[in-house]
């Protein structure tokens, strides 16, 4: 593959240079050159294949602790990249995902199927994250900075946590 050197002068290239850029590109993800939300997506559904058996509350804590190093990472890897929500940065995407997987699992009292709860989840939070329904669009627009970042994609999360927790409920009903 030929490089032009506006490959290497670009500012806003997104490359992997230190922990944060890391963890803000979801391990590399978020490099992806077609759909970096949606390859961030299926990553964060693939790690949490592994973490379903978990404690709802071990869940809730390593969902505020990822929140935490997303708004963190995310505020790094803009500053470094000069984009504040540069497509590459993906971590959000981890945060609001599990956020919808998260609010059934919190929600129901019977045992949840692991793959028709995680492909529902992302499905629901990509529909809600590309579209960007009110209060998504809100949070995009009007919370500066890596916070906006952020929260854009956990209320997607939300909305797309909310909807799943009703389908799992008609599942179970039927």
């Amino acid at each position: 593959m030929t490089t032009s050197a506006a490959d290497h002068d670009d500012p806003t290239k997104a490359t992997i240079t230190d922990v944060a850029t890391l963890i803000a590109t979801g391990a590399g993800a978020g490099l992806s050159p077609v759909a970096p939300g949606t390859a961030g997506s299926i990553v964060a559904t693939a790690l949490l294949v592994f973490l379903l058996d978990m404690p709802v509350i071990w869940h809730w804590w390593g969902w505020f602790g990822l929140t935490a190093l997303a708004v963190w990472s995310s505020k790094r890897a803009g500053a470094a990249w000069g984009v504040i929500d540069h497509p590459a940065i993906v971590i959000d995407e981890f945060a609001g995902l599990w956020l919808a997987a998260l609010i059934p699992m919190s929600v129901l009292t019977f045992d949840l199927p692991s793959m028709p709860l995680l492909i529902g989840s992302l499905l629901l939070f990509r529909l809600f994250d590309i579209v960007k329904p009110w209060p998504v669009s809100a949070l995009e627009r009007g919370v500066p900075g890596a916070w906006g970042v952020v929260l854009d994609d956990v209320a997607a999360g939300a909305m797309a946590g909310g909807c799943m927790t009703a389908v799992m409920m008609a599942i179970a009903a039927s």
